[in-house]
């Protein structure tokens, strides 16, 4: 076996364990469907469904539905919580619908986006890989579980409260991220799509207040689905809180602003007006 085989191996394996850790934190004090915990049952959808998409994916070589089937996956497992949980209250119902909207516009916009570019160079060496290319899937099933950690167990939980200030509060919350994420996603779609700025970067609207609001908006709403959830978390499920601190990690660390800072600095670095930019503008926080 490959070195390269080996390491994406071992990355699968531990993926999985993690995602199997999870599975059983949630499910502690949470509800069942049929003697199986409702929340793990969640997570072990989130992962069936990345590998069922990953097949045709890999034997067609194409990512073209990876982020599609991302957003359809959140909508599947909060439904399912939902729809299976027989303790369904208020605060359940406002989450299930945070979350299927937010799925249904970022899903949206991601596929439409990458219909336009035609490809994600991003995948261009994991493609050929069956085992590379099969954990960019298994990763989602994590990223998907983490992010819709809040959410799920405060809709699976069998600690039921009335909605109170912590739902006003992570309500709020939410729609000011929400807000951010959108009108910042169409004000780059907007720049992007008029020729006479091919070749240009963004600093209007939103992006002159910072250089990734979209991002800040993202983590924001990701806090204020945490905020509605707190009140019902007991023991193991504190876990859930990972949601907010995963997304803000995975985009501040990983997969976000670094990658797109990086090829930023390689398309415009050393120009005089890209460099003032930098300098004037925060990375996430927005200088309100």
């Amino acid at each position: 076996m490959k070195k390269t085989d080996l390491n994406a191996l071992i990355v699968f394996s531990v993926v999985v364990l993690i995602g199997l850790g999870i599975a059983w934190a949630g499910s502690q004090g949470g509800s069942s469907f049929n003697g199986i915990p409702l929340f793990g049952l969640s997570v072990g959808l989130a992962f069936l469904i990345q590998w069922l998409a990953f097949v045709p994916a890999y034997l067609r070589q194409t990512e073209k539905f990876y982020d599609i089937t991302g957003s359809l996956t959140y909508i599947s497992i909060i439904t399912l919580a939902v729809l299976f949980s027989p303790n369904m209250d208020a605060r359940s119902i406002i989450l299930w619908a945070l979350v299927a909207v937010w799925a249904v516009r970022l899903g949206t916009f991601l596929f439409t986006r990458i219909q336009k570019a035609g490809k994600d160079d991003r995948f261009d060496e994991l493609k050929p890989s069956f085992l590379r290319f099969l954990n960019v899937w298994t990763i989602q099933g994590l990223w998907v579980t983490f992010t819709a950690a809040a959410a799920l167990v405060a809709i699976t939980t069998t600690n039921r409260k009335e909605l109170d200030a912590f739902a006003l509060v992570g309500l709020l919350v939410w729609i000011f991220g929400f807000a951010i994420e959108v009108f910042a996603d169409m004000q780059k779609s907007h720049f992007s799509a008029d020729p006479a700025n091919k070749g240009k970067f963004i600093r209007t609207g939103l992006w002159s207040r910072s250089r990734h609001p979209n991002y800040f908006g993202e983590i924001t709403l990701w806090v204020g689905v945490a905020i509605i959830a707190l009140p019902v978390l007991q023991g193991w499920q504190w876990i859930a809180l990972i949601s907010p601190v995963f997304v803000a990690l995975l985009i501040t660390r990983v997969s976000g602003v670094p990658l797109l800072e990086a090829k930023a600095d390689k398309k415009w670095g050393g120009q005089a007006d890209y460099e003032e930019y930098k300098k004037q503008t925060p990375v996430l926080i927005p200088k309100f």
